[in-house]
């Protein structure tokens, strides 16, 4: 397919693997942060390509896995409501809260329905006068101008009947707190694609600065994972901390000011619980002043719900690269895609999940490359 294709060529994926064995002197430790990068590394097992001195560790960049329990209980509260229609993305209705999920409630005769955008949820509002219509607004920068727009094109059309349960988080301070953390053991990043394509990468240079960590923009197919690493090995060897766009045919240094403008005008920063992780400050986005009778919280009175981690999961320490998904006692055993215990294992970006889909909990099955419906050896990997 073209603009693919070529991303996933073997030749110049061989040529990128020849070109980090040939500048890679040391053992480092990278971290992907987005969960769909996470994805890309085990499915092609590219992590097993790179030299043994080479460790990719597992970022908290799965818009899903990160929500945190307490949203998810407050939606819970909020969706079995009579008088509520709950609209969500289809990714949230299998993540476990502490009394199951959107889909038991649904089940159960609650109002909840996928949504393929927030602007189905404002036409369902609209359609449905006399109900109450939440949509549970989750994600990082790249879904917030959406969302945002959902709230701005509720307030122009005077609906009164709309709101959302924000539970919105931010990728630079996520990385900081990564940084700062005793346990840390991240010495460069490959950077998240999608979230700069919205906000661009100025973010970011303080923090390669202030922490002397490279942090490489990278997309999403093999070829990108492996220059972003080529990238990031060869500052790591050449003692420089910068940050560079690797994946400049999407990305701009200010990214979308037009959604940057919009995200500026319905959300502001706050602080944000991130699950498994704990509170980091400066870390969310809430509504604005202007737009807080459309906060779904406050209307319905579920922002004092507080709750606790299951304590077998080890999600939190997946999420800061602390830890690996088969380093948890519950992984594939009492934790699986049809019994899961974290949002890391069921959601499609989920460390945990890429993990069991692509079978690096069978001991004895090498680590393949799937391609086109067969999967060939990691040798002949992209």
């Amino acid at each position: 397919m073209k603009f693919l294709d070529e991303y996933r060529d073997e030749v110049a994926a061989r040529k990128l693997v020849t070109a980090i064995e040939g500048v890679v002197t040391r053992p480092w430790t990278i971290m992907e942060v987005c969960g769909g990068q996470t994805h890309t590394i085990v499915k092609y097992g590219i992590d097993e390509l790179l030299p043994k001195s080479i460790e990719l560790v597992h970022g908290p960049g799965c818009p899903v896995c990160v929500t945190s329990l307490e949203a998810i209980d407050r939606a819970h509260a909020v969706a079995s409501r009579a008088e509520v229609i709950f609209c969500s993305f289809g990714d949230m209705l299998r993540v476990p809260g502490s009394h199951g999920d959107l889909l038991q409630l649904k089940s159960h005769g609650s109002d909840v329905r996928v949504v393929y955008s927030p602007l189905d949820a404002v036409t369902i509002a609209a359609a449905n006068p006399d109900k109450e219509v939440v949509f549970f607004a989750i994600g990082f920068e790249t879904t917030a101008p959406p969302n945002a727009m959902a709230v701005w094109m509720a307030a122009q059309r005077g609906l009164r009947n709309f709101s959302v349960l924000v539970s919105h988080v931010l990728v630079p301070p996520a990385m900081t707190a990564i940084l700062e953390a005793p346990d840390n053991r991240v010495q460069a990043f490959l950077g998240p694609g999608h979230v700069c394509t919205v906000v661009g990468f100025e973010e970011y240079e303080p923090i390669a600065r202030h922490y002397h960590v490279p942090i490489v923009i990278t997309g999403f197919e093999p070829i990108d994972m492996l220059e972003g690493l080529y990238r990031a090995i060869r500052q790591l060897e050449e003692g420089r901390a910068e940050v560079e766009n690797a994946y400049s045919r999407a990305v701009r240094r200010d990214g979308n000011p037009a959604s940057r403008a919009l995200m500026a005008d319905v959300f502001e920063v706050c602080d944000r619980k991130w699950r498994g992780v704990g509170s980091i400050p400066k870390s969310g986005l809430k509504l604005s002043a202007a737009y807080a009778h459309f906060d779904a919280e406050r209307r319905f009175s579920v922002d004092g719900i507080d709750t606790l981690e299951p304590a077998v999961c080890i999600s939190g320490q997946i999420l800061r690269g602390v830890r690996k998904p088969h380093e948890c006692a519950a992984f594939a055993t009492a934790c699986t895609p049809h019994t899961p215990i974290g949002a890391t294992m069921v959601s499609a970006e989920g460390a945990c999940a890429a993990y069991y889909a692509y079978g690096r909990h069978l001991q004895s099955s090498p680590v393949t490359f799937q391609k086109e419906g067969h999967r060939e050896e990691a040798a002949n990997a992209v």
